[in-house]
């Protein structure tokens, strides 16, 4: 065999050695047929410029939080409350130093959790690291015996929770709220776990005080079934609440103790959230350093309630300003989430697209993706906060879409 013939065999060889292990690291592009259930921001800026109703931004925050975009949920949240500068003096700032100290808010609700038999933990719903918190809990509490985990936001019907815990992932149908990666990882992470996840809000079209008393009455029916289990409930704003309120005469919370006779370990972490704007935020957040989710506790280590009125939640927590890496927020990139650059070069497709991640072997076309991010140009980076292990990657501008396999190691 001539030199020029075993040139070309090799030549041969390393490309396809160099194509082979392109393909292993990026996978295959293929076109997919894909319907994106998500809004583009032009979309949602779109709806909000035409819409009339008072409670638009509400609505936009959620479709904000729902594709990944925290940063904009927060501002279009703030566009609806409207949140004034307020700031206490220095004086009262050493003051407050003095007197409190932060803990661990992990570490604090795990320990508080033993000497309880339900924990109920709400949610801002545009609040997309409210529900990842909630979600870092998961792991410690079955291990402490809370099996059952119970969602304000699921759809509530006939099986939906049956057919939910055998799939094992959340869908588009699963609820409103839950669409959000975030919200959807929360019950994914759960049924991996072995949590035995159920829906309990009201289902007769009620509000005010009778949706409290309905939501509590379908709570205490899974314990009276297991009275001797433990439960977590992930609700909403006030339905945490104990005591007496202004409105319902009792919230939820209340009603739940009220009909089971168990006092829950109630949380709130609505009250004391970030604005958009730092300045924002509540003055008491803003004198103390906090660094990382936490308790705050006072010089008779006391936790500081969230009190309004007669009504309280036991536990208040305080989440620190969120940092931006590449346009997501830091704290997506925690609770063993990888920063993952997903390369888009050499991806033919017209801009802006989404890129969404699911976890491998769920259907794409109707799984809730691990997570979302909206990119306007093929040079822009792509970051996703994903978890190691196999994932679908889909890129898509609704009118076209392509896909290939991902493994994060």
């Amino acid at each position: 065999m001539n030199s020029k013939k075993i040139f070309q065999i090799l030549l041969i060889s390393i490309i396809s050695l160099s194509l082979s292990s392109c393909v292993k690291s990026k996978g295959i592009i293929q076109k997919t047929d894909f319907k994106n259930e998500y809004k583009f921001s032009s979309e949602i800026e779109d709806k909000v410029a035409k819409d009339t109703v008072p409670w638009k931004y509400q609505i936009s925050a959620s479709d904000y939080a729902a594709k990944g975009d925290y940063e904009n949920a927060l501002k279009h949240w703030d566009l609806a409350m409207k949140p004034r500068e307020k700031t206490f003096s220095q004086t009262q700032v050493d003051s407050i130093n003095k007197k409190y100290t932060t803990v661990n808010a992990r570490d604090y609700i795990i320990k508080s959790a033993k000497e309880n038999q339900i924990i109920i933990i709400n949610e801002a719903h545009h609040n997309s690291q409210h529900r990842m918190f909630t979600k870092s809990l998961l792991q410690k509490l079955f291990d402490i015996g809370y099996k059952n985990l119970g969602l304000e936001a699921l759809t509530n019907n006939n099986g939906s929770n049956l057919v939910l815990n055998k799939r094992k992932y959340p869908i588009y149908k699963t609820g409103y709220y839950t669409k959000d990666p975030q919200f959807g990882n929360l019950i994914r992470e759960a049924l991996d776990i072995g949590y035995n996840v159920f829906p309990y809000e009201q289902t007769t079209n009620k509000n005010g005080k009778l949706r409290e008393i309905e939501q509590a009455k379908n709570i205490q029916k899974i314990i009276a079934q297991k009275p001797n289990e433990k439960f977590l409930i992930h609700c909403g704003y006030d339905h945490a609440l104990e005591g007496i309120h202004k409105s319902w005469e009792k919230a939820m919370a209340g009603r739940l103790n009220e009909y089971t006779g168990i006092n829950p370990l109630t949380i709130n972490q609505v009250f004391y959230s970030e604005k958009s704007d730092s300045k924002n935020n509540h003055p008491f957040l803003k004198a103390l350093n906090i660094k990382e989710t936490s308790i705050v506790i006072d010089d008779n280590n006391t936790p500081v309630k969230y009190k309004r009125g007669n009504a309280w939640s036991d536990i208040a927590i305080f989440h620190p300003n969120t940092k931006y890496i590449n346009g997501r927020p830091n704290w997506l990139f925690s609770n063993e989430n990888k920063n993952v650059s997903i390369k888009l070069e050499g991806i033919i497709i017209d801009y802006p697209v989404m890129v969404l991640a699911f976890k491998k072997g769920e259907d794409i076309n109707s799984a809730i993706p691990i997570d979302i991010t909206e990119v306007n140009a093929q040079n822009k980076q792509c970051n996703l906060g994903l978890k190691q292990g196999e994932y679908t990657i889909v890129v898509t501008n609704k009118k076209e879409s392509i896909k290939f396999e991902k493994n994060v190691k």
